[in-house]
Parts: C-alpha cells; structure tokens; sequence
C-alpha cells in the first residue's frame, strides 16, 4: 500500500458550527495527533512538503484550514480568540480528545489562545516564528513587511522577503522551499480571498495592541512548550520568542541561525527532528 504524503493526503471536509472545514491527515494512526496551524492567508498547500512529510513519518498529523479561508467555508475570523474557538471546534467534530498542538506565526497566535481555554486538549505545544498578546512590537509589521504579505497576488518574491533572511544563503534556501510548494499538482487547496487576509490582518493587529497586563496569560500555559524561531525575524520580532520562553512555565526554545520567520521551512528536517523529539 502506497504511503500517503503531503502531496497525496486527499482534502477531506468536516462539519461543525456551520463551517465546513477543509483538512488533510496523514501519518500512522494511533497516538496523538499533531494539529497544525497556518500562518497569514495560508492555507493547506503553504506548508513545507519536507516538514510535513517528516514529521508525518513518525505520528499523525492533522493540517486544517481556518473558517473561511482557502477551502473551508464560513466567514473568517477577525480576532484570534475567534479563530481559537473554530479551532476547538473543528478538533470536536474530528472527535479528538487530546492533540498536540503546532501553531506558526498566525497560527501561534492562536495555539496560544486554545491552550489558555482548553488546557486539558492540549498535551504539547509548538509554537513557531510567533509572539505573544500585547508584547512590544507586535502591534502590526514593520512597513515593507506588511507590503509583502498584504499583496492582492502573492508571488515567490513576497514570501522571499518575509519568510527568510535577507542573506544570499537563506534565500537559497527559500527557493528550495518554493520549488516545494508547488509539487503537489492534484487536489490543490483554493487560494486565500481577499476578504480572509483583511480579516486576518484585523486579528493581527487586535493580538498586538500593547498591553503588558496580557503578558501575563502566558504563565497559565500548562502544556510543556518547544519554541522555534529565526535568529533575525523581521515579521514578528525574535525577541518576543525569548520573552514566551521567559514566561511559559514549562517552556524550552530553539533559534535558527541565519534565519527570519520561516525558520521552519528554512530548515525543515531540523526543525521535524526538534519537534519529533520533543513531542516523544
């Protein structure tokens, strides 16, 4: 029997509150699964194949797109607690009782926020190239940033820029994690609408309106935490990674070197051994 990867994990729907999400899973059943949140407008074709499929080698995983973004339907959320609660829900109608939870930049956002309201769902949690609520700069992106990631038609380029060091080797890196995006030509996922990334970007803002007192939430994470992130993200500052790891009770971090947002895909077979190690 052939193994499913990335590239084949067929696009299956499920429904709950009158959403109808659009999710792939692949990997061994049994255990718990890893859930994995997507950043900004992504959707499930903007994970790294080489990370999926490597973590995928050694327990289930489960990739999910947010109400209304990609093939899901519904109307996208414009706060992160929002998002939390779909996310909830969505775990709910698979019947999942307990999971692990990765969430990337957007998507740690949200991690955050279901591990505070449902901490007996989460087991472990992921968080990569993200930032706490309130923290000191994390109220929006830094001016070209934004440009990049709010363009009406994503191309290579924007991802380039927000994604990887602006360094000659980690943009060879990010044209390797390009090329890898598009290998999967069967039962691709809709892209983002516009209306999602607006949406989005108003959750965005909403998680980074400074508030010191917010800060504090991060001391109710029960989960053990792994923390991922670049030595030098321009999106959401590497600081603030240090300052969860500071926060979060049972927290350990991992930074990348000559690295920005998408460490993770940068290097994606380190970063599955980190995660798989962890998670064992």
């Amino acid at each position: 029997m052939a193994t499913v990867t990335h590239h084949t994990a067929p696009t299956q729907f499920v429904e709950a509150d009158g959403v109808r999400y659009a999710y792939r899973r692949l990997g061994p059943e049994g255990g718990v699964p890893l859930v994995m949140l997507q950043h900004f407008t992504g959707t499930l074709d903007n994970w790294d194949p080489a990370l999926v499929d490597a973590l995928a080698a050694e327990r289930e995983v489960v990739l999910v797109n947010y109400a209304g973004v990609g093939s899901s339907t519904g109307t996208p959320a414009v706060t992160v607690a929002q998002s939390a609660q779909q996310m909830i829900s969505f775990t709910a109608a698979l019947g999942l009782e307990h999971i692990d939870l990765l969430g990337f930049s957007l998507g740690g956002f949200v991690a955050q926020d279901m591990a505070l309201v449902r901490p007996r769902l989460i087991r472990r949690l992921i968080l990569a190239g993200t930032g706490p609520k309130g923290a000191p700069g994390m109220h929006g992106w830094r001016k070209d940033i934004e440009t990049h990631a709010r363009a009406e038609v994503p191309t290579g380029d924007d991802l380039l820029h927000i994604f990887f060091a602006h360094t000659d080797t980690s943009r060879a890196k990010g044209m390797e994690f390009l090329g890898r995006l598009m290998t999967r030509t069967q039962d691709r996922d809709a892209p983002s609408s516009l209306t999602a990334r607006d949406a989005q970007y108003d959750a965005v803002l909403e998680w980074g309106i400074p508030n010191h007192g917010a800060l504090q939430r991060l001391t109710g994470i029960q989960s053990p935490t792994l923390i991922l992130q670049g030595d030098d993200d321009l999106m959401i500052p590497t600081k603030a990674s240090h300052l969860m790891a500071g926060l979060i009770p049972d927290a350990r971090i991992r930074i990348y070197p000559d690295a920005a947002h998408a460490s993770l895909f940068q290097y994606p077979a380190e970063a599955a051994k980190d995660i798989n190690d962890f998670l064992a």
